[in-house]
């Protein structure tokens, strides 16, 4: 494997841009060192040879310097021999840019101006597939939030390829310098990873080009060294619907045509509170198509806030409680249900991913990642950028709404989280049309996602790099771990999870034998051997609280909970769908 180096190129001592860079090389797990011009050049020219090809990162002042010293010193001229490619963002001097474009493309007719506000779409090179990979051909609407940069105009005549432009315009370029790559970007905005989270996700139009480009050319420069995800799997989860043939605009048959047409999967958030109300004809649906539905656990009885609390052991058990409900459920259906939970209403504490923590659970999936209370945890972008959120001591991964664009699954695609979609009924209210067609958007990126039921969504989400031929380090998030090798020869995985409290687990196994693990720095290491084509799921099973004494929820609060539900579901099966109709006919 050849040795693959980040430099980071500043003359002045540490830059915010440099900072910022480095913390996303740290996230992907890729090394690097910072040099000044003056050290890179000692260090590598004067002939030597070298087995290491160096990734460059450096301001547009910094790289024009680079390039003349270069270009005056023969002596340096095996310097360039050791540049795989370089990664070149708009410094602060505004003539640097336009001046080392002109120089790099050898088109001195070129034009570079500033970009005007709430100029058009982003769009993405749908030409440069092997670089941008499932973000080929994406088009994203400009905020003008992070659009702070020059445009490059008429590069036709020169060797500089668009990769990333606005308002016919590029403004992220590949150029080709003694047949080494530079990808120039005309922004000096680099996102900060460490920043915290102000919204409850993540929304890439906001911040386009200070995250897209670095992101972007890191998993091509780093592709065999850095973090990755075996591949995308995806999901959509449609809250609440009791399973009847039709609750609400859902109607689980023609759901079933639907999946079956366009190639997707679909997990009910079942609210256990509902488990003896399945319909015997959505009960065949389910169990004769195991690969298009699938169940998760939507809280216990789906009243407000129902996760919200500081309670430990209520949260317990109402956990505990919901997983019971389901499991007769499952006894009287023979429908199966992923130990997945969904929140009601999005809401959830701390005290409650403890609480999740000691159940059956494997993970929590939510719209919203910062949890209820009075002094909430600080989220950082980097919490919210992994495959999952693990800073509560539970796995919570995140999901998104159509809307929110399809430009947002795939940058998740490329860090590689899950695609989970969610909607409510009412969303299939013109008969699916506005689902299908995010569907189809979805399935036509340059790399679709692979289907798969919730549980097995999340089995299947984990990030890894390979150390050597016959050895992959990965990192495990949901307390369950499908693996596979793929390769013809067998390979040792070394799995770490990221863990708080290692006394509270109870054991770790290979799905037959226990596994032997340690714990060091905030983790947990342990090893699995496959053999060619083999494969296992690893569970990290946890101590269960002590019987608490909790009795349970009083009279009046059952008699609540009760007529939530009915009151609920008479909204949902016929206020809000008569509603639509009446909207829908006075338009016409």
């Amino acid at each position: 494997m050849t040795k693959q180096e980040a430099i980071i190129l500043d003359d002045h001592g540490r830059s915010i841009e440099g900072r910022r860079i480095a913390k996303i090389l740290d996230f992907f797990g890729v090394r690097w060192r910072g040099s000044t011009t003056t050290e890179f050049l000692a260090r590598n020219g004067g002939g030597r040879e070298h087995s290491v090809y160096c990734r460059l990162f450096c301001s547009s002042g910094g790289f024009l310097r680079l390039i003349e010293d270069w270009e005056r010193n023969p002596d340096y001229t095996d310097c360039w021999k050791q540049v795989h490619s370089a990664f070149v963002y708009a410094s602060g001097n505004p003539e640097a840019l336009p001046k080392l474009i002109r120089r790099l493309s050898g088109d001195n007719d070129l034009v570079v101006r500033k970009i005007e506000r709430n100029t058009g779409d982003i769009m993405v090179s749908n030409q440069s597939d092997d670089f941008c990979g499932v973000m080929s051909g994406i088009r994203a609407t400009a905020t003008g939030t992070g659009l702070d940069a020059d445009m490059v105009l008429n590069n036709s005549k020169g060797n500089a390829t668009s990769i990333i432009s606005l308002d016919h315009g590029a403004v992220f370029l590949r150029i080709e310098y003694n047949r080494v790559p530079i990808f120039l970007l005309t922004s000096k905005e680099i996102v900060d990873i460490d920043s915290e989270l102000t919204s409850q996700n993540f929304d890439v139009r906001h911040h386009f080009l200070g995250a897209v480009p670095v992101i972007l050319y890191i998993k091509w420069a780093f592709v065999e060294t850095c973090w990755n995800a075996p591949k995308t799997n995806a999901c959509l989860i449609i809250d609440d619907p009791v399973l009847k043939s039709r609750h609400g605009f859902v109607n689980f048959q023609e759901l079933l045509s639907l999946m079956k047409q366009h190639n997707f999967s679909t997990n009910i958030a079942f609210i256990p509170w509902n488990w003896r109300r399945t319909r015997p004809e959505v009960t065949r649906l389910f169990r004769e198509n195991p690969e298009n539905y699938s169940l998760s656990v939507h809280g216990c009885d789906h009243t407000r806030a129902e996760f919200g609390s500081s309670d430990q052991q209520r949260l317990y058990w109402k956990a505990q409680l919901g997983l019971d409900r389901m499991n007769r459920h499952e006894r009287t259906t023979g429908i199966g249900h992923d130990r997945v939970m969904v929140f009601p209403q999005g809401i959830f504490s701390e005290a409650a991913m403890s609480a999740l923590k000691r159940t059956d659970l494997i993970a929590a999936v939510n719209n919203d990642v910062i949890s209820a209370g009075l002094s909430p945890r600080a989220i950082s972008l980097s919490d919210l950028w992994d495959i999952a959120i693990m800073g509560y001591g539970f796995p919570l991964f995140t999901r998104r709404y159509p809307w929110e664009g399809i430009e947002n699954f795939a940058f998740d695609a490329v860090l590689g989280k899950p695609a989970i979609i969610v909607i409510h009924h009412d969303y299939c209210s013109d008969g699916c049309s506005r689902l299908i067609n995010f569907i189809k958007r979805l399935n036509a990126l340059k790399i679709p996602p692979t289907w798969q039921g919730l549980g097995e969504v999340l089995r299947r989400s984990y990030r890894y790099r390979e150390l050597a031929s016959r050895e992959v380090e990965v990192e495990m998030y949901a307390a369950e771990l499908w693996l596979e090798n793929r390769s013809e020869q067998s390979k040792r995985f070394l799995i770490r999870r990221r863990e708080c409290e290692p006394s509270a687990i109870r054991e770790i196994s290979d799905g037959s034998d226990p596994v032997s693990w340690s714990s060091a720095n905030g983790h947990i290491n342990f090893e699995i051997e496959l053999k060619a084509g083999e494969t296992k799921i690893v569970c990290i099973r946890f101590h269960t609280f002590p019987a608490n004494g909790y009795s349970g929820d009083n009279l009046s609060y059952r008699f609540k909970a009760m007529l939530r539900r009915y009151l609920c579901e008479i909204r949902d099966n016929y206020i809000t769908t008569t509603k639509s109709r009446l909207a829908d006919f006075a338009s016409r």
